[in-house]
């Protein structure tokens, strides 16, 4: 496996997680969010740390959408590659998976539930 890739299954959710994007205004909402609450959580830069199929799927899973639910349809990447094609949900997977800026964010984990960090008051609903 490659260095830096995050792999994990759904017993590893544990501790609160916030998939983290540092330019993104939303993300760094959420972050701050997450440090006024007080929780212990983990950031988890996934731009640097890509993600596996096996993981982005578990946490579509816990979101409970699909796939093109978690696309940032509005990204140059998917204008340009994707957008118009026919696609089955493994393939946006993999798409996003080597494309992560395609994954919307932040997405906030804690144990069996997830949320979209948009707007950041949806983190409060799992924390």
């Amino acid at each position: 496996m490659p260095i830096g890739i995050i792999y994990e299954t759904f017993e590893t959710f544990k501790m609160i997680k916030i998939y983290h994007n540092p330019r993104c205004s939303k993300s760094r909402q959420g972050v701050e969010l997450l440090e006024t609450s007080g929780k212990e959580f983990e950031i988890i830069k996934y731009l640097d740390n890509n993600f596996t199929e096996l993981t982005l799927t578990e946490v579509l899973q816990l979101l409970n959408i699909s796939p093109i639910d978690l696309v940032r349809k509005n990204e140059k990447i998917w204008k340009e590659n994707f957008k118009g094609t026919a696609m089955s949900d493994a393939e946006i997977i993999i798409a996003m998976v080597e494309n992560p800026k395609l994954i919307e964010r932040p997405i906030v984990v804690n144990k069996n539930k997830a949320v979209i960090g948009r707007p950041s008051e949806e983190i409060l609903s799992i924390i």
